[in-house]
């Protein structure tokens, strides 16, 4: 199958799934389409509440574009590939309408700052996590505040620093990044469905106001993390990143 970012509206949910075959990593341009829809959903009156999801049924989102990492040869671009993600964020902090994030398989690095970034977000048991950056030689420096946001400093750390290593949903549940887990794909479907159809019945001004209280305190975002994306741009060029990114090809 070939990449996508594509929206379907029913009984007033806009769902935003995306999808590429390389376990629904996120090159560039799926960032800027990505980036787009939550923009667009935000403003669309047929919307009530959106709903975040990715296709497949294994992972949920493996992160930034390996093969794309490996062509990048100035900081400039490195900056441009990073401020992908920190777009993404940003589109959701500030989407007036409520983001579900719907979580059907591991979510590593950048898929984890994007379940991090959802307003309420449920996953299946398989849906671990990782923040493997370290391991590469970069850091999650501009989904570290979104994550951060959700589960702590200390969850923070800890993960980021253990970066070879998958974390339970239920350790992810227990810290606050998932506000449920459950046992099949099936089960997770029906409980998304739901909650967005009841959230949509509510009064759209009181939920916009909702999520301005819940996103108090990040209204310097979008230079914090431009500044974050030119931390990782310099990093992603050098001899250990360079050398590592090698070795995993």
């Amino acid at each position: 199958m070939k990449e996508y970012v594509k929206q379907t509206i029913e009984n007033g949910i806009g769902y935003i799934e995306f999808f590429h075959p390389a376990h629904n990593s996120l090159p560039s341009n799926l960032l800027k389409q990505l980036a787009s829809a939550i923009t667009d959903a935000g403003l669309n009156p047929d919307i009530k509440i959106v709903v975040l999801k990715s296709g497949g049924d294994r992972t949920f989102c493996a992160g930034a574009s390996f093969n794309e990492l490996i062509s990048i040869d100035n900081a400039e671009k490195g900056r441009e590939f990073f401020l992908g993600f920190a777009n993404v964020i940003n589109a959701m902090r500030t989407c007036p309408k409520f983001i579900i994030g719907r979580i059907q398989g591991k979510a590593v690095g950048g898929g984890v700052g994007l379940a991090a970034a959802t307003d309420y977000c449920m996953a299946t048991k398989h849906a671990a996590i990782k923040l493997s950056e370290l391991n590469i030689g970069i850091g999650p420096f501009v989904v570290g505040p979104a994550i951060e946001r959700k589960i702590g400093l200390s969850g923070l750390s800890q993960i980021a620093m253990d970066a070879n290593t998958f974390y339970s949903s239920e350790w992810a549940q227990q810290k606050g990044l998932y506000t449920q887990v459950f046992e099949t794909l099936n089960e997770l479907d029906d409980a998304v469905a739901s909650f967005s159809e009841n959230l949509a019945a509510y009064n759209p001004d009181a939920m916009r106001a909702l999520k301005e209280v819940f996103w108090e305190g990040t209204e310097d975002w979008n230079q914090l993390l431009l500044e974050r994306a030119e931390i990782s741009g310099k990093l992603v060029l050098s001899e250990f990143t360079k050398k590592k990114l090698k070795d995993f090809k």
